[in-house]
C-alpha cells in the first residue's frame, strides 16, 4: 500500500507535461489570431491589388 501511496504523490506532483501542454495552447492561440487577421486583411489586401493591377493595366 505504501507504494501506491508513493505512486500516486508521484504521479499528482509531477508537471513535466503540462509545460508542453501550455505551450501547445499558446501555439494554437497564435494561429486562430493569425488566421483570423488574414482571412479579414485578405479581402482589403485583394482590393488594393486590383486597384494596382487596373492602373498599370491603362
Amino acid at each position: 500500500m505504501a507504494k501506491f501511496s508513493k505512486l500516486v504523490t508521484r504521479f499528482k506532483n509531477d508537471e513535466s507535461g503540462a509545460t508542453a501542454i501550455e505551450y501547445g495552447l499558446i501555439a494554437a492561440l497564435v494561429a486562430v489570431v493569425l488566421i483570423t487577421a488574414l482571412t479579414f486583411m485578405g479581402s482589403s489586401l485583394e482590393g488594393k491589388f486590383n486597384e494596382v493591377n487596373d492602373g498599370l493595366n491603362q
